[in-house]
């Protein structure tokens, strides 16, 4: 790796992102994915959003084939998932992942943190990377007590949740409460 692919690699990793899997079928119908970050919201009306695959992806040929895909943002429970699609080929065992289909004919990581289910609406080329434009055609999310997989600094990491502030109330404004002393 060149240094300035190094650099970059490096202070992009201190970029915290969620883990996501995107998925399609091969023209033979069988499941493919693969591990990207690269994903962001692009527009809300149209809803489109971005990811980013590489040039060499199985998954990037499928896409193309199939012009649909799934973005399966992952629970912190799913790492397994993440480090499977991270693998190229066969190697990742995609029949080995259950799959459901969020959209007919898109396949999708079952108990994902949320799901989106894409037509492809436009492709561009950036570097190594295909930048893939989907139009979403439907979503869903996990209850809000699951917590999201990520990744920051080479390595995954875990969400640390803020208590919310206690409430401060002005002196003007507090409840003052008297309290009788009875018998």
């Amino acid at each position: 790796m060149s240094a300035a692919k190094h650099d970059m690699r490096t202070v992009m990793g201190h970029f915290a992102t969620g883990v996501c899997v995107v998925s399609t079928r091969r023209e033979d119908g069988s499941p493919v994915g693969t591990t990207v970050n690269a994903v962001t919201s692009v527009s809300l009306e149209p809803p489109l959003l971005l990811v980013c695959l590489a040039h060499d992806s199985e998954t990037l040929a499928a896409v193309r084939a199939a012009s649909h895909f799934a973005v399966s943002i992952l629970a912190e429970s799913q790492r397994e998932h993440s480090t499977r699609f991270a693998a190229k080929g066969e190697r990742a065992r995609p029949r080995e992942a259950e799959f459901g289909e969020h959209h007919p004919g898109v396949p999708c990581l079952r108990g994902a943190l949320a799901t989106v289910a894409c037509r492809v609406s436009a492709m561009h080329r950036g570097g190594d990377h295909m930048i893939v434009v989907g139009e979403v055609l439907s979503t869903s999310s996990a209850p809000e007590e699951l917590t999201p997989l990520l990744f920051f600094r080479g390595s995954y990491s875990r969400l640390e949740r803020e208590r919310p502030p206690e409430p401060r109330r002005s002196a003007a404004r507090r409840r003052v409460a008297m309290l009788e002393r009875v018998g």
